[in-house]
């Protein structure tokens, strides 16, 4: 069994992120959230567009009110009104201010916003009773961000902040990475899907559900090939077909040492070098990574590309926690992230209930994280933490890691804890 650390370095080591020259497409802006920027982006327009008002006042010359104060107030003649979208008509000059409200434009002459609350109004004029630094709530032209320079950088995930900064840019549409075709396959013969009524011995097959949901919040377009009953040439079939349309395939079940158990052995009839047959992980000892050449037919660009295979336990449990801990940052580096965006997010939190485990494998334990008063706190989910217990995994925020050779971590202790987002 490899550690945890070093299986997760062979797996991201094996993956080969998608091409900047063949794995793109165009979207709209309306499109873009979520996807990853395949190439950089410029504007041709500077920010602010022009110098601009932070505050409501009156936009003044520094010259005429340097010297002010309450006993001795700048008087100004009010020249001109100019709210926000509104392009001012007229110049300040000596003696002179125009009222101004926020982001609105500047008008020549002036070089200064005073704060309307150290001014006294008397119709046509304005009396200033506090000398402001100079070119004080004025936002200069291109202060934030000018024309051409790189607006985003290529390999970030879009959000809604880079919706605004895209939209206000004016930049509609955006060169993105291809979403990666995620195959699952679920193998044995116990299992049904949720439409069938159960007989004695079956099992509803919640795992191609599950990982179909995980890849799509994940970044992933899932691809369900269905049930695979425990039959060698059905199931080399499948993977056949699997890995001719497929960036990753993610199978649940066949990768342990029963007698039904073949993945391993179809994998090495079709040619895959296997990297990984085992983690020292509590859920999910069993895990096959291996990687082989897509076919030709299966990139319609003519790009080959290494398919990356995950053979996860089948317990429900143990699939979800291998994918989140595993799959996770090789989706991420396929998708066109970079390495350093990939790695799984763990932060150090406070367990409200005390954490056990056999101390022979890293141990994750699933429930909630908080954050409460600038901390994080872990609650532990309640009931069974075996992984056939799909029941409390509902609502899974955090796994907390009990480290190999430890078997208990008191509540109120400190632990590591694997952040899972959606």
């Amino acid at each position: 069994m490899l550690p945890v650390k070093e299986a997760e370095s062979i797996i991201l080591s094996l993956v080969k992120p998608l091409d900047e020259q063949v794995d793109t497409e165009v979207v709209r802006l309306s499109a873009a959230t979520g996807r990853i920027l395949a190439v950089p982006v410029t504007s041709q327009l500077d920010f602010p567009h022009w110098d601009n008002s932070a505050m409501d006042g009156y936009a003044v010359r520094y010259a005429d009110v340097q010297c002010c104060h309450t006993s001795e107030p700048a008087v100004l003649e009010i020249i001109e009104e100019i709210p926000a979208g509104y392009q001012p008509e007229s110049e300040v000059q000596p003696g002179q201010a125009s009222r101004i409200l926020t982001g609105a434009c500047m008008p020549k002459g002036a070089d200064t916003v005073v704060m309307q609350e150290n001014t006294q109004r008397e119709d046509n004029r304005v009396l200033i009773f506090e000398a402001p630094e100079p070119q004080a709530f004025v936002r200069h032209r291109a202060a934030f961000y000018q024309a051409g320079m790189p607006l985003l950088e290529e390999g970030i995930s879009i959000g809604a902040p880079e919706i605004a900064v895209l939209a206000a840019a004016q930049c509609t549409q955006l060169t993105v990475y291809r979403r990666p075709k995620v195959v699952i396959i679920s193998t044995g013969n116990e299992l049904v899907t949720p439409e069938q009524p159960l007989q004695p011995g079956q099992i509803v097959d919640s795992n191609q559900y599950a990982l179909a949901a995980f890849v799509f919040q994940a970044g992933g377009v899932p691809i369900p090939l269905g049930i695979v009953p425990d039959e060698p040439e059905a199931l080399k079939a499948k993977i056949t077909q699997a890995i001719s349309s497929a960036d990753m395939v993610l199978s649940t079940g066949g990768v342990s040492v029963g007698d039904y158990d073949y993945v391993d052995q179809i994998l090495t009839q079709l040619g895959t070098q296997i990297h990984i047959h085992s983690v020292a992980v509590k859920p999910g000892k069993p895990l096959t990574v291996a990687t082989f050449p897509s076919l030709e037919e299966g990139n319609p660009k003519g790009a080959k590309r290494p398919v990356l295979y995950f053979g996860l336990p089948g317990n429900p449990v143990s699939a979800l926690v291998s994918c989140w801990r595993f799959v996770t940052p090789a989706l991420r580096r396929l998708s066109g992230l970079p390495q350093a965006s990939c790695q799984p997010t763990f932060v150090q939190a406070y367990t409200c209930q005390e954490l056990r485990a056999a101390g022979k494998r890293e141990t994750y334990l699933w429930g909630q994280l908080d954050l409460v008063d600038g901390r994080y706190e872990f609650h532990l989910a309640g009931g069974s933490h075996s992984s056939g217990n799909l029941i409390n995994l509902a609502q899974t925020t955090g796994l907390a890691v009990v480290p190999v050779g430890q078997t208990l971590i008191p509540a109120g202790e400190s632990v590591q804890v694997l952040q899972i987002s959606y």
